[in-house]
Formats: structure tokens, C-alpha cells, sequence
């Protein structure tokens, strides 16, 4: 790493949707300023970002990754973040720790529902934010549509510093302040000297705007200084949430990127202009960056490497963090030792010294940091909140594909949860699937390759089991005969029981009633035992039995043969013979589904909520868009990330947490009882 001063550090993290070149404009960033001896690319399969082969094979990102490049004596850390929605949760990460973010928009989709979700993920985090209009010189470009586009769609004034010469099929791109092509040419005539001077009035005017001595002095001479137009931009990049600058051009031809670089170094803050949020000793506060204070660094990706090991990559937001070191994890409360420091240019990692403020670095095998957090030096102890990551609702079910293989994919499952905050994993207490849950299909492939190719664990996928549940709608009696003598001590155990229903969600109930030590009373929790058991696998289909009350009133012992087993098979028994005449039912889990989309697709929403079995509850603002709030059986919507984003183009969210059991339609439950009985001959 160069030598410099936190001044001359700049960085950037680069969003947008999915296709629209943001690794193209990554990898043309590190070939223009001589990073690179030639500029990666993601079609062929060399980009520098694009590095995993997951992200090889599908010509897309699947993780965020790092380069850098030094541009008019500035060191530019670039973070490239995936497009694709499956994917989005790195995005999270990467703007906790940068000063500003590039927006990357196709100018032949426009402003589609990918670049919504960047951009407000960008506002909300306060980050200072320019957008690249990607791919001018293709004849599908339209200028003019993007430029409606983000004045409707995210709600800003685009203001363009660098245009197209032409609103489709773009030759150059233009700087509105000098009439300069970004070939050096001078625009001498035409009509797009007419295109640059209008935006340059637009540009001179969000420069007015930011104080109140420049708009006094533009409302009254009708125009700016140079320098004051170059300094006032520097304040709407960084202050104005009315604004957004945006420079055109293409990142496969390299048009406008040169002007782009320059606007990263001139118009971002550094390091040492921004403060970050942080908590010390329950009080939250500020942490003012300071090069010569202690070492405050922040972990926000690790990456589970099948021969490194675990590598954690951080960003320092104070004093220096060095090689060969021993820092505190302030979130763990425990000393971790700094190995080898390095920083990352694609998947080449390059031995450093020490990371100074503002550095972004890695370092491996560090035992109980995980993502979120805080190392400091030793004697300072403060808290960074923690990335607050998208939460997954798509869910399947993995199996081994080789007998003796579980430990390996549980091993695996674990590293890769580490890795990607987004990605979850747990044991159904039900069923015992072992469930991964991710952002949607895409997201899920993709762990499970990386779970074979990382680290030889190959798994099959499933849809999660359904965990119905069986209950009953009338009282019934039953009793439980255990009686075997064949010879020596035999076994003995007669239970007789009643069964009666209890209100939803009431649970079970086990009551003893017995009088006159029929059943001796060391023998009753094996009574009860014998019950619980039998719950587990109810009559109709084998799926749990809940809300109900067993009383155990009567019943008959041997003096001799009577056995704690005796007991609990009569228990057992008597159960399933009573439950037989209580008229049992099948229940289904039933989820609150909270749909948030824009109002144009509310009613295709609904439509669809219906057509799944679902109930609306309401629907009401959120965020400008409308949340619709419905209750929905689980079985309707295993895959409704997938549904939702076919329904609204990609625009739609939504949230889903369990809210209670109900009957299943008589018609419904004929079928999975038919379908669990036929799976369970061919278990047998």
C-alpha cells in the first residue's frame, strides 16, 4: 500500500441492478489507472471482481469484492457489490464502510426496481452517492427516459455533470461546465452545445442552492466562478438529499470513466471527514477519526477459504492497526493475534505491514471474530452497531447425497453462515430437516455449490416438510392392553383413558385420575410417558397431535409382571385406540405476511394472496409504498420470493413470521394424508 495521508484515501462501494456493468465499470476503473495490465472482463470470464467461479459460470456477481487503484495520488478502495436482489445482502456491508457510493444505472432499462432498492439503502446509511448512466453508446440508450426515470422513481433532481453528445448511440460524452468532450475535443457547434449549457445552468443552480451567500450572489449576477461551482459541487454530493449527481458514459468503452474517477477523488469525503455512530459504555456517541489514536477497526465480510481458513476483512475508522499484533475484540470481549495483513486486489491477496485509517485489509485465522465485529487496541473499548442484513425467507431442506456425510455438511453450512450475513441455517424441531434459508433459488444454488466445491460436501435439496399437525373435535375413550406371558416374568399393563379437545393452542394436558391404586402411582408417569409418545405420530397421517386433555381414570396391575414398560406401551395404546373415535382433523401452519409493493401492483397482489388461500388483513403506507398485511398457509407460499418478484417486476418485499394452526380444508387434507401414507409404505 502507497504511502499516504488520510486524505488522499477514497472509499467507494458500487451498487446498482443486476446487468447494469457495475463490475465492467470496477474492472475499467483498475485498467484505466494502471492497476491492471489489462481490463478484466466479466463475459470472458477474467474479470478481476468476478473472481468465484459461482460467479464465473453465471456471467453475475454472487459476493461483494475488493480492488484498488491509485488515481492523481489518491488510493481508491473499490467495494463491487452484486445486482441481483438473491445476492443484495452484501450491499449491506459495503456501505457501512465506505464515504461514498456510485450508483450504477443501465441507460437502456432505466430505473428499475434493483436501482430503487440500492439507492435507499444508500440514503438511509447518509452516504454521499453519484450516479454512473452506464452503456450511452448502445442505440436502446435512453437519456432522457433515465433522467424522468430517477426524478420520478427515487425522488431526487437528476443534476448531470457529464451528457451524452447524443441521446442514443452515444460517440463521447460531454462536461456541461467547460463544453469538453472526454476525448479533449472542444464542442465548436451544434445542438449539443445547447444539451451541455442547459445542464450546465442546472448544475450552477444546485451549486446556489447550497448556501445562502452563493445563491444571493447567482440571483443577482446570474452566474458562478469556476472555483465556487467546484467547491459548492463537493456540498451537494455531500449535503444535498434533493440532488443527485450523475456522469454518463459507457464502462466497456472506458467513456466518462476517467471524469468519474476524478469526481470520486474531488468530490468525496476522505476518511477523515466523516464520523462514525458508535456506543461506549451504553452511551451512544461518535467516533471522530483520528490517525495517531488507537487502533478502531470494523469487520464486515468474511470469506471461508477450504486453506486459509476463515479470513476477516475490516475496515480501520481509527489509528492503525499492524501485523503481529494483538487487539481486542471489544463485541467477544477476548485477545485476538494479528497475523499477516493483507489487501485484496480480486482473489490476489498482498502482504502489507500495517492498515492505517481508512485502509480496508484482511487477515486469517482470527478465532472468534465474526461479521459486525468491533477490534480495537488494547485500552479503548468501544461498540459500531452492527449490520443490520435483509432477512431470508426462501427455504429448502438438504440431505446428504452420501451416507456418513452430515458432519461435513454441517461443518460446511456453518463456515458459509460466517461468510454471507444473509444466510441462515437451523434444525426443524419437528420434522429434523436440517433447513438453510436464503434471499431466493439463486441464493440457495449458490450455497450449495460453494458447500461442494469449498468443501466436498454435496448435498440434496428438498422443500421443507409442511410440520402439520393433528387434533380432535370430540371426546372419546380408549384403553391400552400390555399383557404378554409366554413363559418367565411376563409384562402387565392395562391404561384406560379419556380424551377430550382443548381450545387452539391450548398445547396437551396430562390428567391423573386414578383412585384406589388400580395403576400404583411409580407407574403413572410411565403411563403418561407412553402417551407423549404416541402424540408424536398421530392417526391420520403421523404428524404430531396437539390441543387436547388425556385423563387417565382406571386401569389394572399385576403384583408381579407389571413393568414401567408394561405401563408406558399401554399408554401408547390407549391413545391411538381412543383417538380413532374423537373425529381427528388435520391442522396447517398459518404465517402473517406482511407484502410491501408500490400501489400499482396491489390489486395483482391481492389477487394472488386469494388465489393462495389467503385472508387480507389490511393494507396501509409504508415507506411510500403500500404494505398489505394477510394471513397465508405455510404451503401456499414456500416459494413466494419467486412469485412476488414475477408479480411486480422485482419492486416487491415482503416479511413472514408464524401466527398460529388451523383446520385444513376437508378436500386438502384428504390428499396429504393420502400423500403421507403413501410415503410411509415406501419407508417400510
Amino acid at each position: 500500500m502507497m504511502a499516504l495521508t488520510p486524505t488522499q484515501i477514497r472509499n467507494v462501494a458500487i451498487l446498482g441492478g443486476p446487468g447494469a456493468g457495475k463490475t465492467s465499470l470496477a474492472d475499467t476503473f483498475l485498467w484505466l489507472a494502471g492497476a491492471v495490465s489489462r481490463r478484466g472482463s466479466v463475459d470472458q470470464g477474467n474479470s478481476v471482481f468476478d473472481h468465484e467461479e459461482e460467479a464465473k459460470s453465471r456471467h453475475h456477481s454472487v459476493s461483494l469484492s475488493l480492488g484498488h487503484c491509485t488515481w492523481n495520488g489518491h488510493w481508491i478502495n473499490i467495494i463491487d457489490t452484486p445486482g441481483l436482489l438473491d445476492f443484495f445482502g452484501d450491499a449491506y456491508a459495503a456501505v457501512r464502510v465506505v464515504e461514498g457510493a456510485i450508483l450504477v444505472i443501465d441507460a437502456i432499462v432505466g430505473v428499475e426496481a434493483q436501482v430503487e432498492r440500492s439507492f435507499r439503502l444508500i440514503r438511509r446509511n447518509n452516504l454521499p452517492c453519484i450516479a454512473f448512466i452506464n452503456k450511452v453508446e448502445d442505440e436502446r440508450a435512453s437519456f432522457e427516459k433515465v433522467l424522468t426515470e430517477i426524478e420520478t422513481n427515487l425522488q431526487v433532481r437528476p443534476i448531470p455533470l457529464w451528457v451524452p453528445d447524443q441521446g442514443s448511440g452515444a460517440k463521447a460524452v460531454i462536461n456541461v461546465l467547460t463544453g469538453v468532450l472526454d476525448n479533449g475535443e472542444q464542442i465548436v457547434s451544434g445542438g449539443n452545445v445547447v444539451i451541455a449549457e442547459d445542464f450546465r445552468e442546472r448544475v450552477v443552480e444546485a451549486v446556489a442552492e447550497t448556501s445562502d451567500e452563493l445563491l444571493e450572489k447567482y440571483l443577482t449576477e446570474g452566474s458562478l466562478s469556476d472555483e465556487e461551482i467546484g467547491a459548492g459541487l463537493k456540498q451537494v454530493v455531500t449535503s444535498s438529499s434533493q440532488n443527485l449527481l450523475l456522469i454518463t458514459g459507457s464502462a466497456n468503452k472506458g467513456m466518462g470513466v476517467r471524469a468519474l474517477l476524478d469526481v470520486i477523488v474531488n468530490l468525496f469525503p476522505s476518511p477523515l471527514e466523516v464520523t462514525v455512530p458508535i456506543q461506549t459504555d451504553g452511551k451512544e456517541g461518535s467516533l471522530t477519526p483520528d490517525p495517531n489514536g488507537p487502533g478502531v477497526a470494523f469487520v464486515f465480510k468474511l470469506f471461508a477459504d477450504p486453506y486459509v481458513g476463515r479470513v476477516s476483512v475490516f475496515r480501520v475508522f481509527s489509528g492503525t492497526i499492524k501485523s503481529d499484533s494483538t487487539v481486542i475484540n471489544v463485541t467477544m470481549g477476548r485477545k485476538e493475534r494479528i497475523g499477516q495483513l493483507m489487501i485484496a486486489q480480486g482473489k490476489t491477496y498482498e502482504p502489507i505491514g500495517e492498515a492505517p485509517i481508512g485502509a480496508i485489509a484482511l487477515v486469517g485465522k482470527l478465532e472468534s471474530t465474526r461479521v459486525g465485529h468491533v477490534l480495537c487496541s488494547e485500552g479503548i473499548s468501544v461498540q459500531i452497531p452492527p449490520i443490520e442484513f435483509p432477512q431470508g425467507y426462501m427455504e429448502l431442506s438438504v440431505y446428504p447425497k452420501a451416507q456418513g456425510d452430515e458432519e461435513k455438511i454441517l461443518s460446511s453450512i456453518q463456515r458459509l453462515a460466517e461468510e454471507d450475513g444473509v444466510f441462515r441455517w437451523y434444525r426443524h424441531p419437528e420434522t429434523g430437516e436440517t433447513i438453510i434459508v436464503g434471499m431466493g433459488d439463486q441464493h440457495l444454488d449458490v450455497i450449495v455449490e460453494k458447500m461442494k466445491r469449498k468443501f466436498g460436501a454435496e448435498v440434496i435439496t428438498k422443500l421443507p416438510k409442511i410440520p402439520y399437525k393433528e387434533t380432535i373435535r370430540k371426546p372419546g375413550e380408549g384403553e391400552g392392553r400390555y399383557i404378554k406371558q409366554t413363559g418367565g416374568r411376563g409384562q402387565y399393563g392395562v391404561a384406560r383413558i379419556r380424551v377430550e379437545p382443548l381450545e387452539r393452542g391450548a398445547g396437551f394436558e396430562f390428567v391423573n385420575q386414578i383412585t384406589g391404586g388400580v395403576i400404583p402411582s411409580k407407574f403413572i408417569p410411565s403411563v403418561e410417558k407412553g402417551v407423549r409418545e404416541a402424540m408424536q405420530k398421530g392417526v391420520l397421517a403421523g404428524y404430531p397431535m396437539v390441543d387436547f386433555r388425556v385423563i387417565l381414570y382406571d386401569g389394572k396391575h399385576h403384583e408381579v409382571d407389571s413393568s414401567d414398560f408394561a405401563f408406558q406401551m399401554a399408554g401408547l395404546l390407549a391413545l391411538r385406540n381412543a383417538t380413532e373415535k374423537c373425529d381427528p382433523y388435520l391442522l396447517e401452519p398459518i404465517m402473517k405476511l406482511e407484502v410491501i409493493v408500490p400501489e400499482e401492483f396491489v390489486g395483482d397482489v391481492i389477487g394472488d394472496l386469494n388465489g393462495k388461500r389467503g385472508h387480507v388483513l389490511g393494507i396501509e403506507p409504508e415507506d411510500g409504498m403500500r404494505k398489505i398485511t394477510a394471513l397465508v398457509p405455510l404451503a401456499e407460499i414456500q416459494r413466494y420470493a419467486a412469485d412476488l418478484r414475477s408479480i411486480t417486476r422485482g419492486r416487491g418485499t415482503y416479511r413472514v413470521e408464524f401466527s398460529h394452526y388451523e383446520e385444513v380444508p376437508s378436500h386438502l387434507a384428504a390428499q396429504i394424508i393420502a400423500q403421507a401414507k403413501a410415503e410411509q409404505e415406501k419407508e417400510r
